[in-house]
Formats: structure tokens, C-alpha cells, sequence
């Protein structure tokens, strides 16, 4: 896995364990955002340096762009129970003269998202503003790669127009391209994020076509043709050349076991690899491998994006492996976790005044919904399940280490301070860490990281609450654009980042820009409904309710969602009003 960090001095370094693939109980919900386009402005400014990555010296004009097909033929499968393909068609972005940056940021959720695109030049960057209204999330580019299928006929039966996120799998294809690429993985699904950084080398490429698992093509079987070319937006703002790969199809019946036998371009939804974090607590996957595609969801109950082969390396015969390495990117969060220290710490506990120290933030609740609970809950009651992420703005990443008490399924944990060069510099008691045997979980937990709390409409009674545990991990890229920001964090896996049920030791860590999404479909993740009046209230969701971790600021840990309850025992609704310009559930 690619280690570099971007401006994050404070991050600890540590040997990793090997990821392994894990399986979480839940539902998976299938979305995907609709956007649009408006008009231009571009303004000049200086930085102090040239980001890691960018070139230096001469200054070229801007980056070239250029759409390229990895194949001219795909074969995908059809799968019992899936109502179309899901089909990668190989094509990908190359990228040559300059790299291709973007910083895309909202000031707060009653503004809309400002897209940039940035031209280093040595010691200063050229800052263009993409077109009002052209980017609406954080997902990448939408519109940006049209593909119309076509039936042996010369019929066209179907067509599509996807999203393109420039973090997706990537690889070197120049020799004078950098080794590593600095820029993140994947584009953030997450409704409330609020910062993002998208990015290809100089001499890399990235995969253009993606599965959006939202929108599958609805094709029987037979043979096709499949046009691909960039929309014309993105051809007059970038400077793209109309080029248009034709690709032919096969498409495959289900075969007679119903699960399909796969192909060179092609996926079912019941294929889906969890080879990666799992995009939240919570979130469902299967254990079958998927080499060629990738998906952007919000991460949480939604599927994350998946490990790729850069589609750019297929095309020229250098796809050897999967995962990150000199020269190539798998597009995404995948990371093991960091080893706890060798001991408890020792000496005298204590935090130097000036030392940086995290900044815990809870997002809004979403992905709200009436539901007749989870494992562990009652039966015949109705349950009011809700999403929840608690975030880490830096500048300093959040640290604690465990260490197990003998002959007991509990861990006295500390959290680890360090100054601006990475040294640890002190270190704090910070309560416990629990065994958590529910399904779902089974695995170690930062006891009361996080309490939930139903508000009454004037906010002043608490009518249902509860403290939960969390296992820190960094599922989401919540800002990125924030001081510190590790794009590359560690600790994204939850198969390793939590523990199991025998260690003796765990680290578990919160890195600056990241969050960590508990999804509805977790045990723990509701409050019981049943019998409660209707009307409105507020879902509250406080980091760090017992202040036990030291944070450079304790007033910002809340947040509140509104919703309103109707309906009768047995069918209770739910409304969830939209929360400034974030109108999701």
C-alpha cells in the first residue's frame, strides 16, 4: 500500500499487518447523484511551493488530456437476480505535461460545492473555477463519459453517462512520471463531506469507466458495440480530443448454478469483493474477488469503491498484481492498520501545552429509516436506524493504543501525542477498550467514543439516548483541504484495524481528514420508537461525550438532524427535511 502522506508531520509511523478480507452483516442501498452544468471563471494566485508530485522549474500550460480504450473487445456475464450488467468497458484518462488537479470544498452545507481545477507553476498555481453548478458533490466529474450500446443490428438499445473520478485505479505510463502519486484514492460518497482532492501524475493514467452500480445496463444476452467518448463540456473546458473508442460486447447468460462465471469486463451484484475496509460499519459484501471495477457510493451503507486494475497497464500487458504499488494505484481507501507500541507507556503522564491534538467532529445523521431492528434488538417494536460518522479536522491525528488487562475481554487504552516532526511527545489515561461480541462488530471498541440522542422539537428533553463504542477507522474522506490531511491513511481495513478477540494489543487511529461511519444496519445504531408520539424531533450525535480524548477544541463535537415521526405501532414513518442543501435521507 502506498505510504506517503501529504503534509502530515504528526502522523505516527509504524509496522502494519496484513490485510484480510472481512464480512459485515447489513443491507446495501444503491444510489447515485444527478448533476449539471453553468458558466466559467478563472483567477491567478501564488502558493509558497509547488505540491508534492507537481512539476517544478519550467512552467507548462496546462495538462493534456486524453480518452484511450485498454481493449477493443469485453465479455460480461448476466447473474440470476440482478435486473442488468455492471460492466467496465476499459477505458481511461491518460495524463501528459502537467498533472490534473482538483480541490473541491463547500464553506457549509447551505453552500454549494465550488469546484477548482489547479496548474502548478513551479512556486505558484493557476486556480480555475470550474462552471457553476458542473460539480454538485464530491463524487468526481458527472457527465463526463457518454457510452451508447448498440445490438448486432446497428440498433442502439441502450446508452448511459457516467461519473468520472480521477482517483480512481491508476498507473505510471511514461518513465518521467513521478513513482508514487500523492494524490488520494476515490472520490468521497459521503453526503456530508466537505473537502475533497482529486488528481492524476504527469505520465499516469487513470480508469475512466467505472461500474455505478445504481444504474445498470439493461442488455439481454447476444453481442454489441459499445461507443465511449468524454462530453463535450469536458472536451471545450479541458482541451480534449473527440476521440471515440468502439469496443465490442458479449454479453453471457446467467449460467445453470445462477451465479455466472464471470468475464474480462463485467461484474453481478452478487460478486462484489470485500477486499477492501467495507466503507463503514455495517456495510455488506461478499468475499468474491473483483479485479476489473470499482463503484463510488457513499461510504456506509453504501458499497465503497472497489480495488481496480489500472485499465492503462491492461492495455499494455503490465496488470500483474492487484493493490498499490511503484507506479500504480488500485483506487481505493484499502490500508492496513498500524501495531500498537511494543509496551504501556511509562513515566509520567503528561501533554506539552503547544502539542497538536485532534479535532473530533460528528457529521449529521443520514441514511435515516423506520426499521424492525437488528440482531439483538426487541422483536415487534419499531426502531428509528440512522448513519453516523464522527470526523478528525487535525491538526494532529487521534491515536490510542490498548493493552489488555489479564484474563480479561477489556484494554486500558492511552492516547499518544507527538509534536510537528512525528515524535511522540506525550501521553494520556483515556478510559478502556472493549471486547464487543455482537454480530456486526466482533472486535475491539473505544468505549463511549460517541452518544446518540433523540431531542424533543424544542430541543431541550432528551427522549431516547445512548453512548456507543466505537472501533476507529478511517472508512471516509470526510476534508481533505484541511491543514495536516493524510491522504493516504492507514487503518481503513476493518478486518485488521480493530483487533481480534485474542490480541493482546491493538492501535486504533482517526487520521486528520478522515471519518468513521457506523451505518444503520449495526446493532446499536437506533433508538426504539415504539409507542412515542408523532411529531418532530432531532437526532444528535456528540463525539467524545465524556471528554476523555484531549482535543484542541471541545465546542464543535455536536450535530443535529431533524425528522418527523408519523404513522402507528407496526407502521411508523419517517420524514427527514433536508439539511441546508443536503437533501438526503
Amino acid at each position: 500500500m502506498t505510504t506517503q502522506q501529504h503534509s502530515s508531520p504528526s502522523s505516527p509511523s509504524s509496522a502494519s499487518s496484513k490485510t484480510d478480507s472481512e464480512r459485515e452483516r447489513g443491507k446495501k442501498r444503491l444510489k447515485h447523484s444527478a448533476l449539471a452544468a453553468g458558466a466559467a471563471l478563472a483567477v491567478v494566485v501564488s502558493v509558497a511551493a509547488a505540491a508534492p508530485g507537481a512539476a517544478s522549474g519550467a512552467a507548462p500550460t496546462k495538462p493534456k488530456l486524453r480518452l484511450v480504450a485498454a481493449t477493443d473487445s469485453v465479455t460480461t456475464q448476466l447473474y440470476e437476480g440482478d435486473p442488468g450488467v455492471y460492466v467496465d468497458l476499459g477505458t481511461y484518462v491518460s495524463v501528459d505535461d502537467v498533472p490534473l488537479e482538483f480541490k473541491v470544498t463547500r464553506k457549509s452545507y447551505n453552500d454549494p460545492v465550488v469546484a477548482e481545477q489547479i496548474i502548478r507553476k513551479g512556486g505558484k498555481a493557476e486556480v480555475k473555477k470550474l462552471p457553476a453548478g458542473m460539480v454538485k458533490d464530491f463524487a468526481g466529474l458527472p457527465g463526463f463519459l457518454n457510452v451508447s450500446f448498440r445490438n448486432a443490428a446497428g440498433q442502439e438499445v441502450a446508452k448511459n453517462s457516467g461519473t468520472f473520478c480521477p482517483n480512481n485505479a491508476s498507473g505510471r505510463i511514461r518513465p518521467d512520471g513521478p513513482s508514487t502519486s500523492h494524490f488520494p484514492e476515490s472520490c468521497s460518497g459521503n453526503p456530508f463531506t466537505l473537502g475533497g482532492v482529486w488528481g492524476i501524475e504527469k505520465g499516469w493514467a487513470s480508469n475512466a469507466s467505472s461500474i455505478d452500480y445504481s444504474k445498470p445496463v439493461i442488455l439481454p444476452a447476444g453481442e454489441y458495440t459499445a461507443k465511449v467518448s468524454v462530453g463535450k463540456k469536458y472536451r471545450d473546458l479541458f482541451g480534449i480530443p473527440n476521440d471515440q473508442p468502439v469496443i465490442k460486447m458479449t454479453v453471457l447468460p446467467p449460467s445453470p448454478d445462477g451465479e455466472g462465471g464471470g468475464g474480462s469486463g463485467g461484474v453481478g451484484l452478487s460478486a462484489r469483493s470485500s477486499a477492501h475496509h467495507g466503507g463503514g460499519h455495517g456495510a455488506q459484501h461478499s468475499s468474491m474477488p473483483m479485479p476489473m471495477s470499482h463503484h463510488h457510493g457513499s461510504r456506509g451503507a453504501d458499497m465503497p469503491t472497489m480495488p481496480a486494475f489500472p485499465n492503462a497497464f491492461v492495455d499494455r500487458g503490465m496488470a500483474h498484481h492487484l493493490g498499490d504499488g511503484p507506479g500504480q494505484t488500485d483506487g481505493s481507501r484499502v490500508a492496513p492498520a498500524l501495531k500498537a507500541a511494543a509496551h504501556r507507556p511509562t513515566g509520567r503522564a503528561g501533554v506539552p501545552a503547544n502539542v497538536p491534538k485532534p479535532d473530533l467532529r460528528s457529521l449529521p445523521a443520514w441514511d435515516i429509516a423506520v426499521t424492525d431492528g437488528e440482531d439483538g434488538d426487541v422483536a415487534g417494536k419499531d426502531y428509528l436506524a440512522f448513519s453516523a460518522n464522527v470526523w478528525n479536522a487535525g491538526p494532529a491525528p487521534l491515536v490510542v493504543d490498548g493493552f489488555r488487562q489479564r484474563g480479561k475481554d477489556l484494554m486500558d487504552a492511552y492516547q499518544y501525542f507527538y509534536d510537528a516532526h512525528g515524535k511522540q511527545v506525550g501521553y494520556a489515561p483515556t478510559g478502556t477498550m472493549e471486547w464487543d461480541p455482537r454480530i456486526g462488530h466482533e472486535h475491539w471498541h473505544f468505549t463511549d467514543f460517541a452518544s446518540y440522542r433523540l431531542l424533543s422539537a424544542d430541543k431541550t428533553k432528551e427522549v431516547r439516548s445512548g453512548k456507543e463504542a466505537f472501533c476507529l477507522a478511517n472508512t471516509d474522506a470526510i476534508d481533505y483541504t484541511v491543514k495536516n490531511a493524510n491522504w493516504h491513511p492507514y487503518n481503513t481495513d476493518l478486518s485488521t484495524a480493530c483487533g481480534e478477540k485474542t490480541a493482546l494489543s491493538v492501535r486504533e487511529v482517526l487520521d486528520v481528514g478522515s471519518g468513521d461511519t457506523y451505518t444503520q444496519y449495526r446493532p446499536g445504531q437506533s433508538f426504539d420508537i415504539t409507542g412515542l408520539p408523532n411529531g418532530t424531533y432531532y437526532i444528535q450525535v456528540i463525539a467524545n461525550p465524556e471528554k476523555r480524548l484531549q482535543e484542541s477544541n471541545l465546542n464543535n463535537n455536536v450535530a443535529l438532524r431533524k425528522v418527523i415521526l408519523g404513522g402507528t405501532d407496526g407502521a411508523r414513518t419517517v420524514k427527514v427535511p433536508a439539511h441546508g442543501l443536503i437533501d438526503v435521507n
